[in-house]
């Protein structure tokens, strides 16, 4: 079962990403503050929960936090800074667009680079131990997923409506067979 919190002297936000195993699409980072009291039976690690339960937890979360924000970083941009280091201005934008300043930053994984002067802990499988961090992964997760539907529209051939970018086998040979696109990352090898 989740933890609802790390401590509870601090105002805590937890913060995770998705999509940065991907060969195709921006990486999505979420950060969530929760309250202290917040509990959904369905919540868990976004990657141990099925489409539909993710997209029933996602207005409730986005109801009841009491801050969130999503966003994003380009290929393009992960091109240029490497997908650790875009995964970290993902969570820094996200931490920046919270209504809220938290007192400290939850943090999905094991590395994170300070963000301001917030107080971070790094804690590796997070998104399976407190419920803000899962919380934004599923954040994280399903706008991402809602961003490769769309794209998917564009370039059905790719396969993103159900691999969402990942690097499946089907992914891959399309890769072969039609090259690719803008939304694809260069510097990932396939």
């Amino acid at each position: 079962m989740l933890s609802p919190c790390y401590q509870k002297k601090l105002l805590e936000s937890g913060c995770d990403e998705a999509g940065r195993g991907c060969l195709a699409g921006p990486v999505y980072a979420a950060a969530v503050i929760l309250p202290a009291d917040f509990y959904h039976p369905l919540l868990n690690d976004s990657k141990k929960i099925s489409e539909k339960k993710r997209n029933i937890l996602r207005p409730i979360i986005e109801q009841e936090a009491i801050a969130f924000a999503v966003s994003k970083v380009s290929p393009k941009m992960i091109d240029k800074i490497n997908i650790l280091q875009a995964s970290f201005r993902a969570m820094h934008l996200a931490i920046n667009r919270l209504e809220i300043t938290p007192e400290l930053l939850l943090i999905d994984g094991n590395r994170f680079k300070s963000y301001k002067k917030i107080d971070h802990k790094c804690i590796i499988q997070g998104d399976d131990k407190y419920a803000s961090i899962a919380a934004a992964s599923v954040l994280a997760k399903t706008y991402r997923d809602d961003y490769m539907h769309k794209l998917a529209k564009k370039h059905p051939e790719y396969g993103w409506a159900s691999n969402k970018g990942y690097g499946t086998k089907a992914h891959r040979a399309a890769i072969r067979n039609y090259g690719r696109t803008d939304y694809h990352r260069l510097s990932f090898s396939f």
